[in-house]
């Protein structure tokens, strides 16, 4: 169900209450209950007609969609968004990332920011005075990020992009595509922001090996390493993800922010003013004096998210492909950097590096 909020504006000329953006659309509820819209039984052969002419890879659930690998049962939502069905609006923000490279912290801080006036978010001394009462205020600390901000090609693909259009202004969402499967009506238009997040593609893989061995106990490192370097690992090839990204940033740096997750490890609250100025909605002094930059990336801690009743093993879980799951903890493994040092050999670390380095060479950016 759509929650949202509704405030009074000292601004408004009529007594009509005003809806404050991004509120929560928590669709795996939607999904878990059958409350998914029957889809064109015409569309559906088209979609699978599409799919079944893929290049593909059967054991991880991918297809070669327009160059590049994306998860099977998402590719009808990306197809949908293409053809148009997803109409922006002024003040949209799309959060971007490949899998695995904070994404799930990305929606948290972005949320946070975004609905902090009508959702503050909760001081430190209240946090531990009032925890119950924080729990039933903010969105953040009785949902999982996932919740609070959609992913748009899942929500099309399960048949409920519609519910997009009712959220309120400004809207929230989120996408694993790469820059070049967006539709030119997100892509190039400046009523659009985009907030682009990557990480050390290293640390990613592993990340993302350790997230799949959840339904894929048998899957070994060194396949995932492999597809990696040959560019056909999920939302591969890595350096065409980042470059789309990048150069955009580069072109349109008011339309698209180009984050890197180590940065924001280090600098949080740094990367929160500029997450907030990028969408039109910087911190007034007062907040400053008040500590809400704090506030805010204290609720969107690792540790704070990890250790809610929401996010734990035995919480509601995110539908994958297969009718599998995957548990609200499993978005909270070590949060961290260098990982891969625990799990690559030096051959294999110079060997991805050195692809990397290749690819992205003359560009500006480089993880090593």
């Amino acid at each position: 169900m759509l929650e949202a909020t509704i405030i009074p504006t000292m601004a408004s000329t009529t007594d009509q209450p005003t809806v404050m953006g991004p509120v929560p659309l928590p669709f795996n509820n939607a999904i878990a209950a059958g409350d998914v819209p029957a889809v064109d039984p015409g569309l559906l052969e088209e979609y699978e007609s599409i799919i079944s002419s893929l290049p593909s890879n059967p054991k991880m659930h991918l297809n070669c969609y327009q160059g590049a690998w994306v998860q099977r049962t998402w590719v009808p939502g990306i197809i949908a968004i293409q053809r148009g069905h997803f109409t922006p609006r002024h003040g949209d923000v799309v959060l971007v990332s490949p899998p695995k490279c904070g994404t799930t912290w990305l929606k948290a801080l972005a949320f946070a920011t975004m609905a902090r006036r009508v959702h503050p978010p909760p001081p430190a001394a209240a946090a531990a005075a009032a925890a119950d009462v924080d729990a039933q205020q903010h969105p953040l600390l009785r949902l999982n990020p996932h919740d609070c901000v959609p992913f748009m090609e899942k929500l099309f693909a399960a048949g409920l992009g519609s519910r997009m259009d009712a959220l309120p202004s400004p809207r929230l969402m989120a996408t694993h595509m790469h820059h070049s499967l967006l539709p030119t009506s997100i892509s190039d238009n400046p009523d659009c922001k985009i907030i682009y997040i990557c990480r050390d593609p290293k640390d990613m893989l592993v990340s993302m090996w350790q997230f799949a061995r959840r339904i894929l106990p048998e899957l070994q490192f060194y396949n995932v390493f492999e597809l990696a370097c040959e560019g056909r690992c999920l939302s591969g090839p890595i350096w065409d993800h980042i470059l789309g990204y990048w150069n955009a940033s580069k072109t349109s740096p008011e339309n698209v922010l180009f984050l890197r997750y180590e940065e924001m490890l280090q600098y949080p609250n740094d990367n929160v003013r500029k997450l907030a100025q990028f969408v039109g909605q910087p911190f007034s002094p007062d907040e400053e004096e008040a500590g809400v930059v704090m506030d805010i990336v204290r609720l969107c801690s690792f540790e704070k998210m990890k250790n809610l009743k929401v996010n734990e093993a035995d919480s509601s879980p995110i539908q994958v492909p297969r009718n599998t799951t995957f548990a609200n903890d499993s978005f909270f493994r070590r949060g961290g950097a260098g990982d891969w040092t625990n799990h690559m050999t030096p051959e294999m670390a110079g060997r991805l590096d050195a692809i990397m380095n290749e690819k992205l060479h003359g560009t500006g950016i480089s993880f090593s």
